[in-house]
Parts: C-alpha cells; sequence; structure tokens
C-alpha cells in the first residue's frame, strides 16, 4: 500500500475560506440534529418514519457532509420545536 508523503498541513492549505466555513456548518448542523434526536430518544429509523424519509437519508445528514436546503432546515425546526440553525 503507498501511503501519501504530502502533510496535512499542505492539504488543509488547499481548501477555501468559504469551503472551511461550508464544511464547519454541515458538521455543527449535523450535531445540532443528532442532539435533538438524543433530547427526544430517537433513533435515526424513528426520525425516518415520523418525518416521511428513508433512514438512509437520515444517516447522510448525520454525516455532516449533507448540503440542507433551507425547507428541510425550516422542516426540521417545525418538528423539533427548537430552532435547528439561528441567523443573527
Amino acid at each position: 500500500m503507498r501511503t501519501a508523503k504530502i502533510p496535512l498541513r499542505e492539504l488543509l492549505g488547499d481548501i477555501s475560506p468559504a469551503d472551511r466555513a461550508q464544511t464547519r456548518l454541515s458538521f455543527e448542523i449535523s450535531n445540532r440534529l443528532d442532539a435533538l434526536m438524543q433530547e427526544r430518544g430517537m433513533t435515526k429509523k424513528q426520525l425516518a418514519d415520523a418525518i416521511g424519509k428513508r433512514p438512509s437519508e437520515i444517516t447522510r445528514w448525520l454525516s455532516g457532509e449533507h448540503n440542507f436546503t433551507l425547507a428541510t432546515l425550516a422542516m426540521l425546526s417545525t418538528f423539533f420545536g427548537k430552532p435547528i440553525i439561528s441567523v443573527g
């Protein structure tokens, strides 16, 4: 197996500040969703069933790599009765 000899700092240096911010926000949203699910004691399957999605979609949401739409964020905020994100 070959290994990369490029330092991690160099690899991260190629990521634009906007991409870094997007990745950070994506993980913050997935962490918030996970916390809200834990507060309710919900599994991925239970959430999926409650909102009409497949468990695999919930898994993608929790991965931190999903690009949420405003409609999905609004739906989740309404479902949990708490904001997923705040602007201001």
